[in-house]
C-alpha cells in the first residue's frame, strides 16, 4: 500500500522512465488512465461497451509493448495514449466495415455551429441537419470535429493524436468548419 500511495504522487513522466526499467509501474499508468480512454472508444464506438472495453484494452496492451519507443516532447502521456486509441478504433471500424458517427451532445452541437458561423438558435431540425452533415463528412474530418468538441481535447493533445503541428491542427480543424458551414449554407 506505501509503495502504491507513493508512485501515485510521481509525474507521468517519472511513471514512464520507472515502467521503461520495470514493466510492472505501467500499472499505474494504466489506472491513471484506463477511464479516460474508455469513455473516449465508448464515446467513439456509439455506446457499444463490450468493443469498446476490447479497444481499450488494445490500447493499453500496444502501448505497454511500444512504451520503450514512447519519448516525452512536452506533450502529456494521455496524448499519446489518445493516438494509439484512436488507431485502435480506426482499425475496429475498417475490420468490422461499419460507418464511425459522431455521438451528440446539444452543447457541444452548438459549439460547433458557432465555429462554423452557423446561426447557434437552432431548431431540432436545424439540429438534425446539423448531425446530418456532420455525418457526411470523410472519416477523418469526422474524428478530428468529434475529439476536438465532443471529446473536447485541446489543439496540443490534437496534434500528438495526428502526429502534426498545433498550428496544423488549428488549421485543419477551422477548415472543416468552413467546411460545414458552407454545406450548411446549400
Amino acid at each position: 500500500m506505501g509503495r502504491r500511495k507513493n508512485i501515485k504522487k510521481l509525474t507521468d513522466a517519472e511513471v514512464v522512465a520507472l515502467a521503461k526499467e520495470d514493466i510492472q509501474y505501467f500499472g499505474e499508468l494504466y489506472y491513471r488512465y484506463f477511464d479516460q480512454i474508455f469513455k473516449f472508444a465508448f464515446k467513439r464506438l456509439g455506446g457499444d461497451e463490450a468493443v469498446a472495453g476490447d479497444v481499450t484494452q488494445q490500447t493499453f496492451m500496444k502501448a505497454m509493448a511500444n512504451l520503450h519507443k514512447y519519448e516525452d516532447r512536452g506533450f502529456l502521456f494521455s496524448s499519446w495514449l489518445y493516438r494509439i486509441a484512436q488507431n485502435e478504433v480506426n482499425m475496429y471500424f475498417r475490420k468490422s466495415k461499419k460507418e464511425a458517427s459522431i455521438p451528440v451532445d446539444e452543447n457541444r452541437l452548438k459549439d460547433v455551429a458557432n465555429e462554423a458561423n452557423i446561426d447557434i438558435y437552432m431548431s431540432e431540425n436545424e439540429q438534425q441537419l446539423l448531425i446530418d452533415i456532420l455525418n457526411e463528412i470523410d472519416e477523418e474530418d469526422k474524428d478530428l470535429i468529434e475529439i476536438r468538441f465532443f471529446q473536447e481535447l485541446s489543439f496540443k493533445e490534437i496534434a500528438v493524436i495526428y502526429n502534426i503541428s498545433e498550428a496544423n491542427a488549428k488549421m485543419r480543424t477551422y477548415r472543416i468548419l468552413e467546411k460545414i458551414g458552407k454545406k450548411w449554407s446549400k
